[in-house]
């Protein structure tokens, strides 16, 4: 997805971010995409999109309320949009998360609560540069030349289809 967003001439890539245990919450990795878009009428800075692109999945969670269970149906499969609407979406989906498992007299995960999930996206992260494009590897004996092949698990997130359309 950052690939195809640099073919079309935004500054995308691939974010990780990585934060240490605190007596609250325990530690963690998660990686998404950002865009940084030059400033616009006099505004400071490049502004900063955030694109998670399994954003429902990650507010998803087992015996919760209906009301939670409805809450989290109305999220979109993926998040485009700029850290403070992703802030406020994280405090109400965190807080209707406490109430869903308070309700069902059940304790919460540290990895449901806000500091956690701010964390994934919110926190600094590490950019990285989108891989570079497979080049043609010559053989020694003068043959067809061959592409490499990407490796992939079953738990790779198929970004290969176009999920966005950027206009």
């Amino acid at each position: 997805m950052a690939e195809r967003l640099r073919e079309k001439g935004y500054d995308g890539a691939v974010c990780r971010s990585k934060w240490q245990r605190s007596p609250d919450i325990p530690s963690g990795e998660h990686s998404y995409v950002d865009v940084l878009i030059g400033p616009r009428n006099g505004l400071k800075g490049p502004t900063r999109i955030i694109i998670e692109p399994n954003f429902k999945a990650e507010f998803e969670m087992a015996r919760a309320s209906q009301e939670y269970n409805a809450l989290v149906a109305r999220l979109p499969e993926m998040f485009v949009g700029k850290s403070e609407k992703l802030k406020s979406v994280v405090k109400i989906m965190c807080r209707a998360a406490k109430r869903s498992v308070k309700e069902n007299k059940m304790h919460m995960a540290p990895w449901r609560k806000h500091e956690y999930m701010l964390c994934k996206w919110v926190r600094s992260c590490e950019r990285l540069s989108p891989p570079a494009m497979p080049t043609p590897a010559s053989d020694l004996g003068g043959g067809a030349a061959r592409l490499r092949r990407h490796r992939a698990s079953l738990l790779t997130f198929d970004l290969l289809r176009t999920a966005v359309k950027v206009v």
